[in-house]
């Protein structure tokens, strides 16, 4: 996983230097999201990977999927990724690109785990909560986890912020161990 990162962060970031300056971000992020999702669908990824077909044949289905997404800066791109056989990077380079779009919107992504569903009202609360701790816009991505007992855990970058029953059992079980 570190060596995908390793090798997609480069072209991420140069789609997002030449995204800037052409100030388009959001084609890019549609055109890298349909591109990663290709890469990723096992029908497609069987034609993309097969060294049967031609760079030229690769490169023409998958423009052909893409359709009117892709401007020639995104065909330079795609025929560049087919020429140095880093078409399996794309689902990457997609998240990587939206990982710098997000940090020059000011935006952060948090992944929540709920030991039950959260209503609309406690998500918002939270998304506040959250916005004037890290100064930023925070997306909130929620996932039901009932082995947390109750109470949630927060993923935000690097942060964890655990007010889970489960956690804070195992933290007792910790301090009553030493």
């Amino acid at each position: 996983m570190a060596e995908l990162i390793t090798v997609a962060r480069p072209y991420a970031e140069a789609v997002y230097s030449l995204a800037t300056e052409q100030r388009s971000l959001d084609q890019w992020s549609d055109a890298l999201s349909w591109l990663a999702a290709m890469v990723n669908n096992p029908d497609l990824a069987q034609v993309v990977t097969n060294p049967k077909h031609t760079a030229q044949e690769v490169e023409a289905l998958m423009l052909d999927v893409l359709g009117n997404r892709g401007n020639e800066e995104v065909k330079r791109f795609l025929a560049a990724l087919i020429e140095n056989a880093r078409l399996t990077l794309l689902p990457e380079i997609a998240a990587q690109f939206e990982l710098l779009k997000a940090q020059s919107e000011d935006i952060v992504d948090a992944q929540v785990e709920s030991a039950f569903a959260m209503s609309d009202a406690q998500q918002a609360e939270l998304t506040t909560t959250l916005s004037r701790k890290y100064g930023k816009t925070v997306r909130l991505d929620v996932r039901e986890n009932p082995a947390l007992i109750g109470g949630v855990r927060v993923l935000v970058g690097d942060d964890v912020i655990d007010a889970s029953v489960r956690g804070k059992l195992q933290a007792m079980a910790a301090s009553l161990k030493n």
